[in-house]
């Protein structure tokens, strides 16, 4: 029934949604393709959904840390830390780095360091290596 009606205004509501959500003009909404448009509103999606679980994951922790979890124990992170992969490229230009270091002077830049930060260097044998 309402559907022949609908069919008329589908262009204007798809403006409506690009005007409302990201300001977008009528010559902006225009320059778009039809495949540019279906790309923008699912990006637009995920990132919905993605905002959604996050806020999700917040109330649950935050609920968590303050009404569910008993006294003396940690409280839940919403953020956990993660350590990015290293560039092996860069490692491998830095270890040859060291070993032309150690070539012309020794190793003497090991105690060094040590020195500068005021530890005592480990006597050879003394550190577990397993």
């Amino acid at each position: 029934m309402y559907e022949k009606e609908a069919k008329d205004y589908l262009d204007t509501m798809d403006f409506a949604f690009f005007v409302v959500n990201f300001g977008y003009t009528k010559a902006d909404y225009e320059a778009l393709t039809p495949a540019e448009k279906l790309f923008i509103r699912k990006a637009y999606e995920d990132k919905t959904v993605g905002d959604s679980s996050l806020f999700e994951k917040a109330v649950e922790v935050a609920i968590g840390n303050t009404v569910c979890r008993k006294k003396g124990k940690r409280a839940l992170s919403l953020w956990h830390k993660q350590q990015r992969p290293a560039d092996k490229a860069v490692v491998q230009k830095q270890i040859e780095i060291v070993g032309e270091v150690e070539e012309k002077n020794g190793k003497n830049w090991v105690q060094a360091i040590y020195k500068a930060a005021g530890i005592k260097m480990p006597e050879k044998g003394a550190m577990n290596h397993g």
